[in-house]
């Protein structure tokens, strides 16, 4: 199966203004029931536009680009990198509601290693845009095979869906659980072990 990254053609949408998008939330307001034009809402649209640049700033980064600074002179290291717990807010693309969690993202080198800070700002890339879990911890996988070639990526990650927790059932205090084993990590179940023992709860 291949792991190639389908990346949307960004040339085919059509970005509305900031006045349009500052429109649309006056709108939902009048919508929910309450009177855009009071006091406490008049700036409420610019905020909201405002905090979804924040939101969905993965849109404008490249998560390919992130990896390709590498370094070679690692004596030989070929074992096991880790960073875990990376935390992450995202976006539910079914009810816009927030996606909190953390990331525990291994690979194992072929040659090169990245900077860790890569692999962060790598999930935050996938976390800032509109996911659901599933395709999140793929593309975060996917990506580091693709672009660093090591012998195996491993991705867990453990986050609570807002829109299971505060609406729809209301479980609060669940959380949902997603792996990704590729090369080694998939082969070797010693080695895939190995990694899920360093998973904190």
């Amino acid at each position: 199966m291949s792991n190639q990254i389908i990346k949307p053609d960004a040339s085919k949408l059509s970005v509305p203004t900031r006045e349009e998008a500052e429109a649309a939330v006056r709108t939902l307001l009048r919508w929910a029931g309450d009177d855009p034009t009071r006091d406490g809402l008049i700036e409420t649209p610019k905020r909201v536009a405002k905090a979804f640049q924040d939101y969905f700033r993965g849109y404008n980064d490249d998560p390919e680009a992130i990896l390709q600074k590498t370094f070679e002179e690692t004596e030989g290291y070929d074992e096991m990198i880790v960073l875990r717990g990376i935390r992450f807010e995202s976006h539910c693309e079914h009810h816009l509601a927030p996606i909190v969690g953390r990331a525990w993202v291994g690979y194992i080198p072929n040659g090169r290693v990245v900077g860790i800070s890569k692999l962060a700002r790598v999930v935050d890339a996938y976390a800032k845009r509109l996911q659901i879990q599933e395709k999140m911890t793929s593309q975060i996988a996917n990506i580091i095979d693709d672009v660093l070639k090591p012998q195996g990526v491993a991705v867990v990650i453990k986050a609570e869906h807002h829109c299971m927790t505060t609406r729809g059932v209301h479980k609060p205090g669940t959380d949902m659980v997603t792996s990704r084993m590729l090369g080694i990590f998939r082969d070797n179940a010693l080695t895939r072990q190995e990694f899920l023992s360093v998973i904190d709860d």
